[in-house]
């Protein structure tokens, strides 16, 4: 399996890897993710070759997965037994970052062509299950242990599907197991109804298919799930201690437009 043959929103995997990958490049990393660098060189060896091949700006993707590893890290800590579901996980080294122990149970899941070339990238390790699959498709829920805490984590997938789709992937998750914790991002109204024009999903062939301007009202779609809280992007304190001068000084910028400052949005939920 070559990266030339995934399509549409495969495809974003790539700059996510490389954002991670640059990141571990400076001086105080934000997420320090060297096997991350290690599988961007092995997939595209001049990704820092080319025009902006070394830019910093996408360093709001290393704080989204860094916001999501402190959620998963405090949950495994009370849940020593959970499942963890980590839907559309791409070439994303989580498993290997967050290292759980034995007693959890940790589920890989991305479409077929994705998992592929994963299992090309990153070694096997116990305790650990690579499913290809559509995330949209029940039938990979059934081949999940239950009557156990879950831990699904969602990120950089919800806006990607439709609104029936992630209603009926959450609902889904909270009547298969007893408890657990739901993290995921959203994009706002906006910028779903705007995404076939945006330049770099249109770099690769992808849209999104949703947008909630409240995501917190995504907890009424169950009776036993409820919103936690929310973690800062693009105004982190940590992007604005770690990064570059000049990326600090262009999220700021950003940041004075309110619909810029929360384009993404991350989310916990608990049930």
């Amino acid at each position: 399996m070559k990266e030339s043959e995934l399509v549409g929103v495969q495809k974003t995997l790539t700059p996510v890897l490389k954002a991670k990958a640059l990141d571990n490049r400076l001086p105080d990393p934000i997420l320090g993710d060297e096997r991350a660098e290690e599988v961007m060189r092995r997939l595209d060896p001049g990704y820092d070759q080319r025009r902006f091949g070394t830019s910093q700006m996408g360093l709001v993707a290393v704080v989204r997965a860094k916001a999501h590893d402190d959620w998963a890290r405090g949950f495994l800590a009370d849940h020593l037994d959970a499942v963890v579901l980590h839907l559309g996980c791409g070439l994303d080294t989580r498993v290997y970052r967050i290292d759980p122990p034995a007693t959890v149970d940790w589920y890989d899941l991305d479409y077929p062509a994705v998992i592929e070339l994963r299992q090309q990238f990153l070694p096997p390790r116990e305790h650990h299950t690579v499913i290809g699959s559509s995330v949209t498709d029940p039938a990979w829920l059934e081949r999940v242990p239950r009557g156990r805490p879950v831990l699904m984590i969602a990120e950089g997938l919800v806006p990607y599907l439709t609104e029936p789709d992630v209603r009926r992937l959450l609902t889904g998750v909270v009547d298969a197991f007893p408890t657990g914790q739901i993290q995921l991002d959203t994009v706002p109204v906006w910028a779903w109804r705007t995404s076939k024009w945006d330049p770099t999903l249109r770099k690769y062939d992808a849209r999104f298919h949703c947008g909630f301007d409240d995501p917190a009202a995504l907890a009424q779609w169950h009776p036993r799930l409820r919103y936690v809280d929310e973690a800062p992007l693009s105004d982190s304190p940590i992007l604005m201690a770690k990064a570059p001068a000049n990326v600090r000084r262009a999220y700021r910028l950003m940041n004075l437009l309110p619909g810029l400052k929360r384009s993404t949005r991350i989310v916990r939920f608990r049930f």
